[in-house]
């Protein structure tokens, strides 16, 4: 079967330019003008990847993304005019995988959708009973199993990226990731585009970690290297890791 991409925007020019370049590398592709009918296409044709503009008249994209999530686990990729960061971390926050800004060259795009659709959408399953125990840093628990974060006993909703950023950090307590090695363990070797979408992802994981994102708890920015992983102990002392119950 074809994949499927669905794109959403206003701009008629734009949408036809788009579509022509993705019919080329072979996409089945649907369109949409405005956020209702993109989530009445989207229930119909269960498209593999979602290109929704975040200024769309009546819905607009954060909250078609918000809607789209409650039916579906393609991958959304936001376009938006604006550049601030906030704009970007709202739309990443509510289900979006990716972001590209415009004006963009529509050969790029093409390039993360065929990268985005190489990565599995879901964590390999467990081939046997032995299921990795859950990690705990303090109050943060990390159910690998599960493919759920807690913290404080109260259950996390983060996206697919946040939770493989996450656990990919907590994998080496104390480690420096820089981003080009997030790149390639979080969004993979093909993947096409800015390496600030680390960035902005990290600062949406924060928004979810942390009660004050400004001072972070559990993952910290290494100036001029990286991130890492550094969780603090309940009383605020040295860092604390522990496998299992």
């Amino acid at each position: 079967m074809m994949t499927r991409v669905l794109v959403v925007d206003d701009e008629t020019s734009l949408l036809s330019l788009v579509r022509s370049y993705l019919e080329r590398e072979g996409f089945e592709v649907r369109t949409a003008q405005d956020g209702e009918t993109a989530l009445a296409v989207a229930r119909e044709t269960s498209p593999d990847l979602v290109v929704l503009d975040l200024m769309l008249p009546g819905l607009d994209g954060v909250e078609v993304c918000r809607r789209l999530r409650q039916f579906s686990d393609a991958y959304v990729i936001m376009l938006t005019a604006r550049s601030e960061e906030l704009d970007k971390i709202v739309g990443l926050s509510v289900g979006a995988d990716d972001y590209v800004t415009k004006p963009f060259s529509p050969r790029e795009l093409v390039a993360r959708v065929k990268a985005m659709l190489r990565r599995p959408r879901h964590p390999a399953g467990l081939a046997t009973e032995e299921a990795p125990a859950p990690q705990r840093f303090g109050e943060l628990t990390l159910d690998l199993a599960g493919h759920r974060v807690f913290r404080a006993g109260v259950e996390l909703e983060l996206t697919p990226l946040e939770y493989k950023l996450l656990t990919t950090l907590a994998s080496a307590p104390g480690r420096v990731f820089t981003r080009e090695q997030l790149l390639e363990k979080v969004w993979g070797y093909d993947y096409y585009g800015d390496d600030h979408v680390v960035d902005v992802h990290v600062a949406s994981l924060r928004r979810k970690l942390d009660e004050d994102p400004s001072r972070p708890r559990w993952v910290r920015t290494v100036r001029g290297a990286g991130y890492r992983f550094e969780p603090m102990s309940p009383d605020g002392g040295a860092p604390c890791a522990q496998n299992g119950r």
